[in-house]
């Protein structure tokens, strides 16, 4: 398969209100991952190791961060064949509005997918939690003969009343599509695997079209994929499914957000970044080794840049240049670091203001808390979440799925208990 005549088309999301408020200054793709990696990453590691020169990104919401990012970070030089490129909602003659929906996103930028001259267009979601082999999947569509492919995961039953589930028949063409099936009933006609544990299958949001099926099909009504076109598709084009039974997250929740990130920190964690074939690629940064001095660390993700003293840290992800102080107790936590070191002339100047430090002051405890970048944690600070917690807002804190969030540049002075 010659890769060079795909498209990449990566979704950017739309206002990702269910993130909020890791959304309030970002979109979606832009959240950070793992401490040093934004979640855009990973479909466009997938891309580039599948060989896919050409990628746009369709961007809309709270996009400078994300456009900065992906501008520093993948640069094609003049000697490299094909482009990334940012396709950002624009007003024009044609149009005065927004992205309505996934399918509107792409129909409003049909020019620039004919001008990519490609015979197929893999359209990808910006904040999915994978690692597929794009190319497998592009030959199993064309081998297939299809016109659309889907790429679908096998579930549960328990999990399938809150996905949109595929029926294949037995050469695994989708043959219906049922949107959360909740009756017994429905459950049961909707069966297609052979797998008796999981023996549904389930939209993952990933689609494979022939360009030019893809242009005659956005000239139907309705602005998204998974609502509106592909259901219309199912009885009029071949549409098959691709099975992918590798680890898949669709991170659109703050809880979902959290226990991924945590689930990483364990040894036995459903996702791995060390690989040595599909390297999960990022912004370059020039940062010294973390140092740790004393303290107790377990089953910890420590970034690059951190300085962490006399510390108790347990199931908690460290993000980029993480100041952490002495006598601290984090448990359960994501610390999403810092975006620069303060120099000590800001220090200075940080304690004329009585305002404290980027980073973890002493003494304070953080549980069962997402800490934003920038964020300045004063000393003796508790902040503790439980899953018994009700949604709620403070002032510099929120409260979601009983998980404390400070977010961006927050300041919580010393003594503040949260």
């Amino acid at each position: 398969m010659n890769m060079q005549d795909v498209l990449g088309l990566i979704l950017g999301g739309g206002q990702g209100s269910r993130l909020f408020p890791l959304t309030r200054d970002r979109s979606k793709p832009a959240v950070p991952l793992a401490g040093k990696y934004r979640l855009i990453d990973i479909p466009m590691s997938n891309c580039i190791h599948a060989g896919i020169a050409k990628i746009a990104i369709l961007t809309q919401f709270n996009s400078v961060s994300l456009h900065r990012h992906i501008y520093t970070t993948y640069n094609r030089d003049i000697f490299t064949p094909g482009w990334v490129q940012i396709l950002a909602a624009e007003q024009t003659m044609q149009s005065k509005d927004w992205y309505q929906g996934t399918a509107d996103a792409v129909r409003k930028q049909i020019l620039e997918i004919k001008s990519a001259g490609t015979k197929y267009v893999l359209i990808l979601s910006g904040d999915h939690l994978y690692r597929m082999d794009y190319r497998q999947y592009v030959e199993f569509h064309v081998d297939s003969g299809a016109d659309i492919t889907i790429a679908v995961q096998p579930v549960n039953r328990s999990d399938a009343p809150g996905l949109g589930i595929l029926k294949l028949d037995a050469t695994g063409q989708i043959v219906r599509f049922t949107e959360k099936p909740k009756t017994d009933d429905l459950l049961d006609e909707m069966v297609s695997g052979n797998d008796p544990d999981k023996p549904y299958m389930a939209s993952m949001g990933i689609y494979v079209f022939a360009t030019d099926v893809l242009l005659e099909l956005l000239e139907l009504e309705g602005d998204d994929f998974g609502k509106d076109i592909i259901p219309a598709s199912i009885e009029t084009r071949r549409v098959m499914g691709y099975v992918f039974d590798g680890y898949w997250e669709d991170i659109g929740t703050i809880r979902r957000f959290f226990d991924v990130n945590l689930d990483m920190t364990r040894p036995d964690g459903h996702f791995d970044f060390y690989s040595p074939n599909a390297t999960i690629y990022t912004s370059a940064r020039f940062l010294p080794a973390s140092e740790v001095y004393g303290g107790q660390l377990h089953n910890v993700m420590l970034t690059d840049g951190c300085r962490v003293l006399d510390a108790k840290i347990r199931d908690a992800v460290i993000g980029l240049r993480c100041m952490i102080g002495e006598q601290v107790q984090i448990q359960s936590a994501i610390l999403m670091g810092a975006d620069y070191f303060e120099t000590e002339v800001e220090k200075a100047e940080n304690a004329r203001l009585g305002r404290p430090d980027i980073g973890i002051g002493d003494g304070s405890i953080i549980e069962q808390a997402i800490i934003d970048k920038n964020a300045r944690i004063g000393n003796h600070v508790v902040i503790r979440g439980s899953d018994e917690r009700p949604d709620e807002a403070g002032q510099n804190w929120f409260v979601r799925d009983g998980i404390v969030i400070i977010p961006k540049n927050a300041i919580i002075p010393d003594g503040t208990v949260v």
